[in-house]
């Protein structure tokens, strides 16, 4: 037993968890009673699901980075100590409108993201964390996502490419410093893996060496 050698463990050898466009609906449709808390959690969600922000992001996110006139938003160094610019797209730009102007607590902090209760402080990766579990959990999916938050990025880059945007698109909307990172998503493109795959030899003897 000593002497067997441990199978081979490859990287990204599995596919990314990821939410069908169904079930990314479902989970948005928990947050539209029109509540303070359902304001600000819907435009959380969408941040996330639309545009594929990491959990830390969305909580940093404050309301000087926002430029309303030209339509986008800066997303402050975080993991890879990068900023990055990215669209205000008009469904998460409502989402945000109706939350600061609606419902969101009049104090001096900047962060966009406060508690909905007094002492109203900024929201952590963890307030996240249980807003994406409870939505989930309203929606009926089956099961919770151990990643959280992260599912979501997962499911706005296969999206993304499965609308045509190059890695090099995804890779910056996302935020990631290097391609190999983004290379992962490759496996959710099946349609295109499919178109370039060698055709099947089936029974045929193979002549050529490998």
């Amino acid at each position: 037993e000593a002497a067997a050698p441990p199978p081979p463990q490859w990287t990204h050898a599995s596919l990314p968890t990821r939410l069908s466009p169904l079930e990314v609906e479902q989970v948005l449709a928990t947050c539209q009673d029109g509540t303070a808390n359902s304001l600000r959690n819907r435009a959380m969600l969408l941040l996330l699901a639309r545009l594929g922000l990491r959990a830390h992001e969305v909580v940093s996110l404050c309301l000087d980075d926002i430029d309303w006139a030209h339509g986008h938003f800066d997303v402050r160094p975080g993991k890879t100590h990068q900023a990055r610019r990215l669209p205000l797209t008009q469904e998460v730009g409502h989402a945000l409108v109706a939350y600061v102007q609606g419902s969101r607590p009049q104090r001096d902090h900047r962060q966009v993201f406060l508690q909905c209760r007094p002492p109203f402080h900024p929201l952590t990766r963890h307030a996240v964390w249980w807003v994406v579990r409870r939505a989930f959990q309203r929606a009926g999916l089956a099961t919770c996502p151990r990643t959280g938050s992260h599912i979501f990025r997962h499911t706005a880059a296969s999206q993304m490419l499965n609308h045509g945007a190059s890695f090099k698109e995804v890779a910056d909307v996302l935020g990631h410093r290097s391609l190999q990172t983004t290379g992962i998503y490759a496996k959710l493109e099946l349609d295109m893996l499919a178109a370039v795959a060698l055709p099947w030899l089936g029974g045929a003897p193979c002549t050529q060496p490998f």
